[in-house]
């Protein structure tokens, strides 16, 4: 087999898909719409807002899939949670803040989805202060040898 043959593919030359432009030619520019979306939006010019009042119309007649649709673009994927956390300076703090939110899960004042977010971002916050914490000893320890090694 010869490496040189154009069906062979070479881990040194990625291949290309489809056919690469003519010089001078760049293709279609950057936010340009393909022919199906301007048609669609050509058919339902002024009609927007009979849709949508179909659409709620359906969905309040108990049109289980149109209700589905109009609440997953309607109502916000995330809410703000409101817990009160204490102030996390070390990470031993993290003990107490985790205790907050299994009470609030607990009390129904956040759902368990929102507590995991929220013991994730704890995690994170401890993982951050602790390498902190590492490079102030760090520093300390060899601030020390070098005063030691000082005649």
């Amino acid at each position: 087999m010869s490496l040189e043959n154009p069906d062979i593919i070479s881990p040194l030359k990625p291949r290309r898909r489809g056919r690469p432009f003519e010089n001078g030619n760049a293709g279609r520019k950057p936010g340009s719409r393909n022919r199906t979306t301007l048609v669609a939006e050509a058919l339902l010019m002024n009609e927007e807002t009979e849709l949508v009042r179909k659409g709620i119309e359906l969905a309040k007649a108990g049109d289980p899939q149109m209700l589905k649709f109009l609440l997953d673009r309607i109502l916000p994927k995330e809410r703000s949670v409101h817990v009160n956390l204490p102030m996390i300076e070390h990470p031993s703090d993290a003990i107490d803040a985790v205790g907050k939110i299994i009470e609030a899960v607990g009390t129904g004042q956040i759902a368990p989805s929102e507590a995991a977010a929220l013991a994730s971002l704890l995690g994170t916050c401890t993982r951050i202060l602790d390498a902190a914490e590492f490079g102030e000893r760090l520093d300390n320890i060899e601030k020390d040898l070098r005063a030691l090694k000082k005649p």
